[in-house]
């Protein structure tokens, strides 16, 4: 898995959301047989009452988190996401409808016979609601801003990914560290703090001193290079 695409995940895991990381989508070729049209990076899904790992929703780094998710804790969420580790921006064959459509079928957030309905919307707006009242929405995350607008896409920046999913581990860490985490992004944010930790505790986590210039004017011969 893509690093990436593996603390995206881990963000959204962290808040109750249910996930598919890069999901191939096919489609038949016009000479016979299969061909791959994408991968999408992530598909996920939040039922409404979903507490996530934080418990109460009213938790203040939870309220954070649903911040940058963009979306009310208490909508049921699907998100279509792209991730970059560039600028935070949609592919152009994950905007294409047939793509979009058989995302939210592999799902079944919604009828069958909705889903054309839902795909106008989202690729006008970004955001759809079913019939049922779940949010479907196209969110770009990146390591950069977009280099221009695109209203069809919530923008997420993975260093606030990573900033958030660290201070989690800090704030938690008496519990975190007697666990361990099958989840590859967090379980290498969870490696990054204990060798922090450890680095720390050894006295070595201080900055190393530099040795001060050499004065060559009191020692006209040292340190400077023969011929």
């Amino acid at each position: 898995m893509d690093n990436a695409v593996a603390l995206v995940q881990a963000f959204l895991r962290l808040h109750g959301y249910l996930t598919v990381t890069e999901f191939p989508v096919v489609r038949a070729a016009r000479g016979g047989g299969h061909e791959s049209q994408t991968d999408l990076d992530v598909l996920a899904f939040r039922f409404g009452e979903a507490a996530g790992s934080y418990g109460p929703m009213d938790h203040p780094a939870s309220s954070q988190a649903h911040t940058l998710l963009g979306v009310p804790a208490d909508v049921p969420d699907m998100i279509i996401g792209e991730v970059k580790e560039g600028r935070a921006e949609l592919n152009a064959a994950a905007t294409k409808h047939e793509v979009l459509a058989a995302a939210l079928g592999r799902f079944g957030c919604c009828r069958h016979g909705d889903i054309d309905t839902v795909v106008r919307e989202l690729l006008r707006h970004g955001l759809a609601r079913t019939r049922h009242g779940h949010a479907v929405r196209l969110v770009a995350f990146g390591a950069l801003p977009p280099g221009h607008r695109d209203g069809r896409c919530h923008v997420i920046l993975l260093g606030d990914v990573v900033t958030h999913l660290r201070g989690y581990i800090r704030r938690h860490w008496d519990v975190l560290q007697a666990s361990e985490s099958k989840d590859p992004g967090f379980g290498m944010l969870m490696t990054l703090e204990k060798a922090d930790r450890g680095h720390a505790a050894s006295g070595h986590g201080a900055r190393p001193r530099t040795a001060p210039p050499t004065d060559h004017s009191q020692h006209p011969h040292e340190d400077r290079p023969h011929g």
